[in-house]
């Protein structure tokens, strides 16, 4: 378990395997939730390390963009060979316009897909953390107060986000997405976001949200 010196309140673990496996949780975060938040807030970043994560989102990228080159190889080898394609008949031109069209929507599809993959994956850490708590109360206390950490100190945790090394490569794996607070530049909507929002979150854990 590592600690970042940063205030602001978060948490990612990483690791290709439970032997590799490493939890990192920042200095806010632990001075600010209590034993039993905190508790939660690590069942749900070994819950990531349990169901292997980050193996299957390597694995899922990887194959992702192996068919992403295939398909640039085909397209390619299309338009070198289009005097011959059109010699052979309407059916290859058909294949042609297929391969076009996957083209320029499968990589847009596979964003999609990625980033629905990594909603999920928040999803069942979460439920896995509940599993290992035998109580959903602390994680979503630990959720709520961690968005109002960052809605109230926005304009500072955005200098502090910024002055921390390799925030981009971590900030899918956070356990919240500062972006959600306004933080940062990126967006956060519900087909582009990292993170399911935690309303949504507290939902899943069986709470009502006002």
């Amino acid at each position: 378990v590592f600690i970042i010196e940063a205030e602001y309140m978060n948490a990612f673990a990483s690791g290709f395997s439970e032997k590799s496996a490493m939890i990192a949780i920042t200095r806010g975060l632990a001075e600010k939730l209590n034993r039993t938040e905190l508790q939660a807030v690590l069942a749900h970043e070994l819950s990531h390390i349990r169901h292997m994560d980050i193996r299957l989102t390597l694995f899922a990228s990887v194959l992702s963009n192996l068919i992403l080159m295939l398909i640039d190889i085909l397209f390619w080898s299309m338009l070198f060979s289009g005097n011959r394609e059109r010699e052979e008949g309407r059916s290859r031109n058909q294949l042609g316009i297929v391969i076009m069209v996957l083209r320029y929507v499968l990589p847009i599809v596979t964003l999609l897909l990625m980033l629905y993959l990594s909603r999920t994956r928040e999803y069942m850490a979460d439920s896995g953390a509940v599993e290992l708590m035998r109580d959903n109360s602390p994680l979503a206390q630990a959720l709520l107060k961690i968005q109002n950490d960052h809605e109230t100190h926005q304009s500072q945790y955005q200098k502090a986000y910024q002055r921390t090394a390799h925030e981009q490569v971590r900030n899918q794996a956070y356990i919240y997405d500062p972006s959600q607070a306004g933080i940062s530049n990126l967006g956060s909507g519900n087909w582009f976001s990292t993170h399911p929002s935690i309303s949504d979150r507290l939902k899943a854990l069986g709470f009502k949200v006002q």
